[in-house]
């Protein structure tokens, strides 16, 4: 059975990502938008909310103390299996556009010091997209958009206390890490505009991709 064709959107917290899929969502409800965000998670597999909530209320803010990095990259890897479930299993013949799919997760377990290499080497063996949309945001917008760290969780800053420093540089260790482990593919870096000119940019590589 040939590999479903998809595209990756792919970029740093707060780049702006869900608030793209939401207009794109209202632009094309028959196009197949793969995310782990509430909003796009049908009843039956809500059991991915649930493990979102345990790991932000209970393992993040013990992390390094109760529970290790490789105990957080195994309760993260359910938002990656299903992310390649849903992929595998729906309808073919839909356009297909996944949110960071397993490549930001991966990138930030190896910041918090996950030492789960084969879990990765796993990950790299699944479907690989046509091409990599990459939603950039520099590192002290997206600190404003935290609410200057406020909204800030255990995954998007360096060390167990947020200030700008520790965000700003995770972040900016996050994208080099994102392409870093993209370089193998195709990889268009969007050029920061507003939400309507973006999702024009993002109908174009679809129709392109996946025509």
């Amino acid at each position: 059975m040939p590999e479903p064709g998809f595209l990756v959107l792919l970029g740093p917290d707060y780049a702006g990502k869900s608030t793209l899929l939401r207009a794109l969502a209202a632009r094309h409800p028959d196009w197949r938008l793969l995310s782990v965000d509430d909003e796009f998670l049908a009843p039956e597999h809500r059991v991915v909310t649930s493990l979102k909530a345990q790991l932000a209320t209970e393992v993040l803010p013990a992390l390094g103390k109760h529970h290790s990095p490789d105990f957080a990259a195994a309760l993260l890897q359910t938002a990656v299996v299903h992310l390649r479930d849903q992929l595998l299993h729906g309808d073919p013949h839909r356009p297909v556009l996944i949110d960071s799919y397993y490549y930001k997760i991966l990138a930030k377990c190896r910041l918090v010091g996950a030492r789960t290499e084969p879990l990765f080497q796993w990950w790299r063996g699944f479907p690989q997209p046509r091409r990599v949309l990459f939603l950039d945001v520099d590192p002290a917008t997206a600190w404003a958009r935290s609410g200057d760290g406020a909204l800030a969780n255990g995954l998007e800053f360096h060390g167990d206390h947020v200030d700008r420093d520790a965000f700003t540089g995770f972040q900016t260790d996050l994208r080099a890490e994102l392409l870093r482990e993209t370089a193998h593919l195709p990889v268009d870096l969007l050029p920061r505009a507003d939400v309507d000119a973006t999702a024009d940019l993002v109908e174009e590589a679809v129709a392109r991709e996946l025509a």
